[in-house]
């Protein structure tokens, strides 16, 4: 999906710059043009090698960056030398967000609706909810097959759902479940009707790519919670 994980390993990485020189330094190799040795590095900063090289294995540990070992004087072959450990930015993306939000996964889903629209010719809110159900459907199939075996349908669209951003808890008497945080907040604020139905779809994929759950989605919006609500299916 490409959406950023918001895990205790990353919020790890995202602490791991609370540390003065260590920002710096990482400051200093994500602006180098080309990936830094750590001779560059301490060169440029004024910090002595041993530092530089503690801190930039500790990014590196943390995913923040990466190594990638080259050979600086172009050679080959025997005699070459031993290829330089060189420092870059890395490829995963960190972010966390307090309440979570999810943002670039409403936008990923907003701007695939409009650009099959455009091509289909079906009103867009027609191909958002179809897409959204069906992403919801594929994150639910996942869960599913990933949770231990012994654990009950609800446990698992909890975990699901809390892994996701949407804070749920139980809702006594009818067992019902209320999402405490929307991660589309900002984006269902502004555009309500839109973002909602495109969550309430979302939610609806995933409770039947989790099967067997015993739970329905509908729309019951209310101050400080999700705009939807889980609760028990009704009856057939």
């Amino acid at each position: 999906m490409g959406e950023a994980d918001q895990s205790p390993t990353h919020i790890s990485a995202v602490a791991a710059l609370d540390e003065p020189t260590r920002r710096r330094l990482y400051d200093f190799v994500v602006r180098h043009p080309a990936p830094a040795s750590r001779d560059e590095v301490a060169e440029a900063m004024g910090v002595p090698r041993t530092t530089v090289a503690f801190h930039l294995d500790r990014l590196v540990a943390e995913g923040l960056l990466e190594v990638v070992h080259e050979r600086r004087t172009g050679r080959t072959g025997p005699g070459a030398g031993r290829p330089a450990k060189l420092y870059r930015r890395s490829a995963e993306q960190i972010a966390v967000s307090l309440p979570d939000r999810r943002y670039e996964l409403a936008g990923l889903l907003l701007a695939d609706a409009l650009a099959e629209a455009e091509t289909s010719g079906e009103p867009p809110s027609v191909v958002l909810h179809r897409r959204a159900r069906h992403v919801g459907k594929e994150l639910g199939e996942a869960a599913r097959a990933a949770a231990p075996p012994a654990r009950d349908g609800r446990s698992t669209v909890m975990a699901t759902l809390e892994s996701h951003g949407f804070e749920p808890r139980t809702d006594e008497p009818d067992t019902s479940i209320v999402l405490g945080n929307c991660p589309f907040h900002k984006l269902a604020r502004q555009h309500t009707e839109l973002v909602c139905g495109m969550n309430l779809c979302l939610l609806d994929g995933l409770l039947d790519g989790l099967a067997t759950t015993g739970l329905t989605a509908r729309l019951a919006p209310a101050a400080g919670h999700c705009c939807v609500r889980l609760g028990p299916a009704e009856p057939v």
